[in-house]
């Protein structure tokens, strides 16, 4: 209802459903949760972010983070691409050979993979899904043990394997198409060669996999010891996480980032806790916008504006090739969504690294995995209010 404010003190109502004693403590601050009905989001396609830059760290430009971070070398095969003759619609998704989707009963999570695959769909991520319960993992535990009133001590005791229920088995399996191999385009070397681009789009199957169902590529890698990633056809089956459930509509009251825990947290009308997502922050404090903030704009297709002036060290600051248009895609350096924030050139936008969110920092915007942000990006609107916090 308009104007209508709903006292969110997140440390007064997460201490007041009679809960447990409290084995890991966080920061929760009190806020006030602004719950209007505004207009439908503003959907920014095609067209470049907000005057930006501060999206992407001053790395050389022809780095592919993932090749050179994972020393997995990854070879797009042009070859099947190049054989299309029509396009096939199928993408043949079914349950893997083992894990009979007809057949499955609802049960607790029996693993640390199970575990994670279970918290990805409800929305508490645990980063790329690894099967290891590391940091990220915990992080999500904790945000779902506070969110149902559970003893919050970020492992998973008795009560949390109970109440977090595989309703689906957590391995599907799906088949390569030559519709997928299409897609598929190198990573240009330089920001110039990147500009020319159609789309920036995923390099290999292994790449474009990995991202669809939120892990890392090395852990799908061992889902599937006998594939051939450099030489992958169509029709090669493959093993994934089944992470495809949507998430009930949520329209988020408030987005709560807490830049020393890298969690960006969504909060509903009822300060219920729906999502968390692990998030990269600014490296300098000074660079970090910190106290309440909104939602200015949402681009779920956005293109980047390479700045010249921003890179003096690139090749194209030194010929003078002036601003370039970078096309969306996953390997776009804002990823596949931007959220612009009221302060000029800052936003929450995706990113073609997914496995170093949380673990790396940027000049000052707040980078998600490019699943989160678009579960995010489904959740505002302009003028949602967002909260930073150090």
């Amino acid at each position: 209802m308009p104007g209508m404010m709903v006292a969110a003190g997140l440390g007064w109502w997460l201490g007041s459903r009679g809960e447990p004693e409290v084995v890991v403590q966080e920061k929760i601050v009190r806020v006030e949760v602004p719950v209007t009905q505004s207009a439908p989001p503003v959907q920014l396609t095609n067209q470049p972010a907000p005057p930006i830059g501060n999206q992407v760290t001053n790395v050389p430009p022809s780095t592919n983070q993932f090749r050179v971070s994972r020393g997995i070398l990854v070879e797009t095969n042009r070859a099947a691409a190049a054989r299309i003759g029509l396009i096939d619609p199928n993408e043949a998704i079914r349950v893997a050979p083992g894990h009979d989707a007809a057949n499955f009963v609802t049960r607790p999570p029996m693993t640390d993979f199970e575990v994670q695959v279970a918290l990805d769909r409800l929305g508490y991520s645990p980063g790329s899904i690894d099967g290891i319960a590391g940091g990220q993992t915990r992080a999500a535990l904790v945000a779902f043990q506070h969110r149902h009133g559970l003893r919050v001590t970020g492992t998973v005791d008795a009560a949390t394997r109970a109440k977090l229920s595989l309703n689906a088995p957590a391995i599907m399996q799906r088949t390569v198409t030559t519709n997928e191999l299409a897609t598929l385009q190198p990573l240009g070397a330089t920001w110039t060669e990147k500009s020319k681009q159609t789309a920036m789009a995923h390099e290999s199957i292994l790449e474009m996999f990995a991202e669809q169902h939120h892990c890392s590529p090395r852990y799908l890698m061992k889902l599937n010891p006998t594939v051939a990633w450099n030489s992958i056809a169509p029709g090669t089956p493959v093993k994934v996480p089944h992470t495809t459930a949507p998430l009930p509509p949520v329209e988020a009251a408030l987005v709560h980032i807490q830049l020393s825990s890298r969690t960006l947290d969504v909060y509903d009308g009822s300060t219920n806790l729906v999502a968390r997502f692990p998030c990269s922050i600014g490296t300098l404090a000074s660079s970090r916008p910190v106290g309440s903030l909104e939602v200015t704009t949402v681009a779920e297709a956005a293109n980047y504006t390479f700045d010249p002036a921003r890179f003096p060290t690139s090749p194209e600051a030194r010929v003078g090739t002036g601003k370039l248009t970078l096309q969306p895609g996953p390997n776009n350096p804002v990823g596949t969504t931007w959220i612009g924030l009221n302060r000029d050139g800052y936003g929450i936008h995706g990113t073609p690294d997914p496995e170093k969110i949380g673990r790396t920092t940027s000049l000052g915007c707040f980078r998600l995995s490019n699943w989160n942000v678009q579960k995010l990006v489904k959740m505002v609107r302009p003028g949602t209010p967002v909260r930073v916090d150090p």
